[in-house]
């Protein structure tokens, strides 16, 4: 785990070199990712994610429009909503690890719509490269209009990096919101 973690890290790093990463797009964008990496490095282990400020979610959320996937187990850091800084998402994702743990697989930015109006998006953020999805109604009572960015990195997306859901991750019969 721990060597795996290490050249992980050493291969986010090393998209940020080059000529690619003196200030154009898709340098900063790689720059942007290997922070992604080294700051969501810790949370590969749940305990050290939970201790971070996020919380758990105790239901596993699957795509409920028809689609194929999950997002796993949102863990929320709501210190983090309204951040486009790599190093701060708002939430992590898990899935079940199949020994009774939580593995890491995703992360995601939430940025609250300026004027809360589903027709507008003026304000419409982006990171990596990619502009956010959105704007969005909320998700539970009191939750904003908002806009959100996925990004699969601890776990592949055959569907795309920046997907909503990834059909790569399951949720376990009885685990989601009845």
């Amino acid at each position: 785990m721990v060597r795996t973690l290490a050249l992980v890290l050493v291969g986010a790093a090393t998209l940020a070199v080059g000529p690619a990463a003196a200030g154009s797009e898709p340098g900063r964008a790689a720059a942007d990712k290997a922070v992604a990496y080294r700051a969501t490095a810790p949370y590969q282990h749940h305990a050290n994610g939970v201790r971070a400020g996020y919380k758990p979610d105790r239901y596993c959320v699957f795509d409920r429009a028809g689609g194929t996937g999950a997002l796993g187990y949102p863990h929320f850091n709501h210190a983090h909503d309204n951040s486009t800084d790599p190093a701060k998402p708002t939430a992590l994702f898990y899935e079940d690890d199949g020994r009774g743990g939580k593995r890491l697989v995703g992360v995601e930015w939430l940025v609250h719509d300026r004027d809360q109006n589903l027709t507008t998006d003026d304000d419409r953020p982006s990171m990596f490269g990619v502009p956010f999805k959105g704007p969005n109604r909320g998700n539970f009572p009191g939750q904003p209009v908002h806009y959100a960015l996925h990004l699969w990195l601890w776990k592949k997306n055959p569907e795309g990096q920046f997907t909503t859901y990834n059909p790569a991750v399951t949720c376990l019969p009885g685990t989601t919101r009845p």
